[in-house]
C-alpha cells in the first residue's frame, strides 16, 4: 500500500468530523487503521490512499460500491456536500454524538465527560434548511450516470466528490436548499449556455461564467443572487437580460441580483480582483432570529441555518445567565461578528452591559447598524484585539463577568486563547463550529482554572459531519 493507491474497504466503524472506519490485518499479522472520509459503518467503498504510516491511512472516497443496510431512498439528486443524506437522522444523531462525546475524553481529557453532557439539540428542519448556496460552473462535467468525464460541456451544480475542477450539473433539488430555486436553476442554465459564452475551465483558468450564490431569508422569503463571471467579453453580456430572465421565473421572491466580475485565478467565489454592481433590487436580504432582524449581504458571515441558530443561541444565553451572581457585570461577545449574539443576550436582560468586540471593522460597522435597526441598547461594539482591548479600554478592567466566544471553525489561537484567560472573566460560553478545536481547548481552559460545568451539542448541518457545541466554564 503506497499513497495513490486506490482499495476497497469495509467501513465498520465512525470517527468525528464524518470519517468512516475499516481495520485491515496483513498476512504477518501486522494491522493498521484506515479512515476514510464522507462514508459510515456498513459501506463497501472505493477509497484513494492519501496519506500512509505505519499503522494508519487517510483515504479520500471515490466511489461507494454497497450502500450500508441503514441507507433509505429519497427523492433529491446526491451531492457531495451531503455524503449522510440517506442515513436515517437517528443515525445520524447516534454516530456524530458517540464521535464528538470522545473527543472531549481523548483531547479534551475530561474524564467525567458523560455526566457534564447537557443536551443533544436537533435542527428544528433537516430538509431545505440552509439559508446560502454556491453552485459551480465548468466545462468540464462529470455524468452521474455513466461515470465518464465531458469535455467543452457547460456544466453548474456542485463539484465532483474529491475534485475541485469537474462539476456535476444540478438536475433536480438536492434537499438542502430552497427547493422552488434549485429545481429552476436547469432553466437558468439552460438560459445562459444559450448566450454562447463558455463556462470556467478550472484547470485553464480561461472562461465567463463561474458561479452562482444565492442567499435566502427564511423571514422574508426573498432570494438574493450573485453572478459570479470573468471579464472577458463582459460588455457583450447581457446583464438586465440575464435579470429579467430570472425575474421571471422566481417572481416577487427576488430581493435583489448582482453581478460580480472576478478575474482571480484562485477556485472561490469571492472577489479578490474585480468589482460588484446591482442589476435590480436590493444587495441585501433581512433575516429574524429571535425576534430581531438583521441585514445580510452576500459577503456577510451569518448562521447558515437560523432557525436552529435561534436554538443554540438559546442555550448558549442560558449558560451565560445560569446564575444571578453576574447580574450588572459585563458580558464581551468576542469574535461578535456581525453583533448577532451580542444583540440576542442585550434583548433579554436589562441588568447587564453588553459589549461585542472583533478585530474586523466592516463587521463592527454591520454590527452597530443592526443594534440601531434593532432598537437594542445597553450594547457597545468595539473594532480591537482581544489582548490589547484592556490596554484600549481599562474602564473595563475587572469588570467582565461573563465572554462568550463564537471563534472561527479553526478555533482560537493558543496565544489568543491566553490572552482571554487574562481577562479573568468568571464565566465564559465557548460556542464552537468545529468540537475538535473546543475539545483542544477545554483541556487548555481547565489547566488554568476554568472548569467545564457541561455542553452541549447543536445538530445545525444535518446530513453533513458537521456538529457545533457550546460549552459553559467557570472560574474556580
Amino acid at each position: 500500500m503506497k499513497r495513490g493507491d486506490l482499495i476497497e474497504l469495509d467501513i465498520t466503524d465512525f470517527a468525528f468530523g464524518g470519517k468512516g472506519i475499516a481495520r485491515l490485518t496483513f498476512e504477518d499479522g501486522r494491522r493498521m487503521t484506515v479512515f476514510v472520509g464522507n462514508t459510515f459503518p456498513g459501506q463497501k467503498v472505493l477509497a484513494k490512499i492519501v496519506k500512509k504510516k505505519s499503522k494508519y491511512a487517510e483515504c479520500n472516497l471515490v466511489k461507494v460500491l454497497v450502500p450500508s443496510p441503514d441507507e433509505v431512498s429519497i427523492p433529491y439528486q446526491p451531492i457531495s456536500g451531503s455524503p449522510y443524506i440517506s442515513l436515517p437522522i437517528e443515525k445520524q444523531k447516534e454516530y456524530k454524538f458517540k464521535s464528538t462525546i470522545e473527543l472531549f475524553r481523548r483531547i479534551g481529557e475530561v474524564a467525567n465527560v458523560d455526566d457534564l453532557f447537557d443536551a443533544y439539540i436537533e435542527s428544528p428542519e433537516i430538509w431545505n434548511y440552509r439559508n446560502k448556496m454556491e453552485y459551480s460552473f465548468s466545462s468540464i462535467e462529470h455524468d452521474m450516470e455513466t461515470g465518464e468525464d465531458i469535455d467543452d460541456a457547460f456544466a453548474l451544480g456542485f463539484k465532483h466528490r474529491g475534485t475541485w475542477w469537474k462539476v456535476e450539473n444540478l438536475n433536480k433539488e438536492s434537499g438542502l436548499f430552497d427547493a422552488d430555486f434549485e429545481n429552476k436553476l436547469i432553466q437558468i442554465r439552460d438560459y445562459l449556455k444559450a448566450t454562447g459564452f463558455p463556462a470556467w475551465h478550472p484547470p485553464k483558468k480561461v472562461g465567463f461564467f463561474r458561479y452562482i450564490v444565492v442567499r435566502k431569508s427564511f423571514y422574508e422569503d426573498k432570494l438574493l443572487i450573485n453572478l459570479v463571471t470573468s471579464s472577458e467579453n463582459i460588455h457583450d453580456f447581457n446583464t438586465q437580460a440575464f435579470g429579467e430572465f430570472v425575474k421571471g421565473l422566481l417572481g416577487n421572491r427576488i430581493a435583489g441580483i448582482q453581478l460580480t466580475v472576478n478575474d482571480d485565478v484562485a477556485d472561490r467565489a469571492k472577489i479578490e480582483n474585480g468589482y460588484t454592481e446591482l442589476i435590480f433590487g436590493a444587495p441585501l436580504v433581512i433575516e429574524q432570529i429571535l425576534g430581531l432582524n438583521f441585514e445580510i449581504s452576500m459577503e456577510s458571515f451569518f448562521q447558515t441555518n437560523p432557525k436552529c441558530a435561534e436554538k443554540l443561541y438559546s442555550k448558549a444565553i442560558d449558560y451565560a445567565f445560569e446564575s444571578n451572581e453576574l447580574d450588572g457585570q459585563v458580558i464581551m461577545d468576542l469574535f461578535c461578528g456581525t453583533g448577532t449574539i451580542g444583540q440576542v443576550v442585550a434583548s433579554k436582560t436589562k441588568n447587564a452591559k453588553i459589549i461585542g468586540v472583533d478585530i474586523v471593522p466592516e463587521a463592527i460597522e454591520d454590527a452597530k447598524k443592526n443594534a440601531e435597526r434593532n432598537g437594542i441598547s445597553g450594547i457597545d461594539f468595539y473594532a480591537a484585539d482581544v489582548g490589547k482591548f484592556l490596554f484600549e479600554y481599562p474602564e473595563y478592567e475587572g469588570k467582565i463577568g461573563t465572554i462568550i466566544l463564537d471563534p472561527p471553525r479553526a478555533g482560537i489561537a493558543p496565544k489568543t486563547l491566553r490572552k482571554v484567560m487574562r481577562l479573568n472573566a468568571k464565566r465564559i460560553v465557548y460556542i464552537s463550529c468545529n468540537p475538535a478545536t473546543q475539545a483542544r481547548d477545554t483541556k487548555d481552559l481547565q489547566e488554568n482554572g476554568y472548569q467545564l460545568k457541561k455542553f452541549s451539542l447543536v445538530d445545525q448541518f444535518p446530513h453533513t459531519g458537521h456538529i457545533e457545541s457550546v460549552a459553559l466554564f467557570d472560574l474556580k
